[in-house]
């Protein structure tokens, strides 16, 4: 992610279309996740997760091999189709696991790919001396070892039997992303986390414009803070059986973890110097980290086994447009004062709280 924009610059990506070039992968990937969360329905999670991972190794090597910029777009788009490989993954989790234990697992699953997300642009940035299209050779390296441990050590979870009352899957429809905001529990949940990843997104541009125009910070310490960061939601998603335990409502710990991330950006919109400006995202970090695993719970403790990859691609796909939104509302607010970025996630994590209140009810009826 850190080499895209320079990368680009290769081949006359600027300010304005570097925007565009990232926002292709979401927008592709909110069309495709919901069709491949409902194929992994009907033919199976194991398939459907190879598939997608052989989709992203050709993805990035055609990043490595690009002569001009239609390619670049062309492998961002590629990746975003088949990148429905987080909904598969979490709809595995919900095959695998009960409602005691679900919210433990999806932890687990979002600490691994929080801890992915830490180190891949640290790799990324040291490969890069070796030559430009290294890293992307390397990440479609990863990405194959990926799909090659799909195929050969991976167990289908999804396992249609006759008598055994599982229901086939049904065919996919897009209206399944309007008709899945309509269920009770389940479309407050997917509104919640579309609202709270425009925030978590709106925040980065903040993040990112913030520590280097007012804070002045260098390269190495603004990577720093961001590992910092992005390491105490780690901490927090391998901490939620400690939560459950003391916490037996999911949707309780959601509220409570949304307040305390709506009061900590809050505060970080007034903070000025590096270190109260560090406090703040240090605990929107730790709270925010709990955000994913309690909503994936949520969804799927409300929902049934034949739709499970389909409600979850919807999910994905509404937190792509949330990717999108977030940026571009960010990119209009800082014409006024670059700290209205942190407001202007506060409100969107506000709006957020106030829908848990309205989940918790549900939730409990």
């Amino acid at each position: 992610m850190p080499l895209l924009y320079s990368y680009g610059k290769r081949f006359g990506i600027n300010h304005e279309t570097i925007g565009l070039l990232t926002a292709a992968f979401s927008i592709a990937q909110f069309f495709a996740t919901p069709v491949l969360g409902s194929m992994s329905d009907k033919f199976g999670r194991k398939p459907l997760l190879a598939i997608s991972l052989f989709g992203t190794c050709l993805s990035f090597l055609m990043f490595a091999f690009a002569q001009g910029v239609i390619m670049l777009f062309a492998a961002r788009i590629l990746d975003g189709l088949t990148g429905g490989n987080v909904s598969v993954a979490q709809a595995m989790i919900s095959d695998t696991s009960t409602s005691k234990d679900r919210a433990k697992k999806f932890g687990i699953l979002s600490s691994a790919f929080g801890f992915g997300f830490v180190i891949g642009p640290a790799v990324g940035g040291l490969l890069s001396k070796l030559g430009p299209q290294v890293p992307f050779y390397f990440a479609a390296f990863i990405a194959l070892i990926g799909a090659l441990c799909s195929v050969f050590f991976l167990k289908e979870t999804r396992i249609k039997e006759k008598n055994t009352g599982i229901q086939e899957a049904k065919r996919f429809s897009f209206s399944s992303l309007i008709t899945t905001l309509k269920m009770p529990v389940v479309g407050t949940a997917i509104f919640i986390g579309f609202l709270l990843t425009m925030g978590q997104f709106t925040m980065i541009i903040g993040f990112q414009t913030f520590s280097v125009d007012n804070l002045k910070l260098s390269n190495t310490n603004i990577g720093l803070l961001y590992t910092g960061f992005a390491a105490t939601g780690i901490v927090m998603q391998l901490c939620v059986p400690f939560f459950t335990r003391i916490i037996s409502s999911k949707a309780m710990i959601l509220l409570l973890s949304t307040a305390a991330c709506f009061v900590a950006m809050f505060y970080t919109g007034f903070t000025g110097v590096v270190i109260t400006f560090s406090v703040g995202m240090i605990i929107y970090g730790l709270f925010n980290g709990i955000r994913n695993p309690m909503l994936n719970a949520i969804i799927a403790d409300n929902n049934t086994s034949n739709r499970q990859g389909e409600v979850m691609g919807v999910n994905q796909s509404y937190a792509s447009i949330g990717q999108t939104f977030g940026p571009i509302t960010a990119g209009l607010v800082t014409v006024f004062s670059i700290h209205c970025v942190f407001f202007l996630s506060a409100f969107y994590i506000l709006i957020a709280f106030l829908l848990t209140f309205r989940l918790t009810s549900k939730y409990k009826s």
